[in-house]
C-alpha cells in the first residue's frame, strides 16, 4: 500500500480517486492487463493531486 501511495504522490495523482479507480474496474479487467490499473498507466484518466500552492491560494 506503501508503494502504491508513494507511486501516486510520484505521478501527481489524486490519492484519493486511484483507489476508487482501481476498485470500480478491477472486477471486470482481465488478469493478464492487470498492468493496465497501475498508477502512472491510469494518471490521464484521473484528477491531479492539489499541490501545495493550491492550498494555500
Amino acid at each position: 500500500m506503501y508503494g502504491l501511495i508513494g507511486s501516486c504522490k510520484l505521478n501527481g495523482i489524486n490519492l484519493r480517486a486511484y483507489p476508487e479507480y482501481v476498485l470500480t474496474h478491477i472486477a471486470d479487467h482481465p488478469i493478464n492487463r492487470i498492468d493496465e490499473l497501475l498508477p502512472w498507466n491510469v494518471a490521464s484518466k484521473l484528477p491531479k493531486q492539489a499541490g501545495p500552492a493550491a492550498s494555500i491560494a
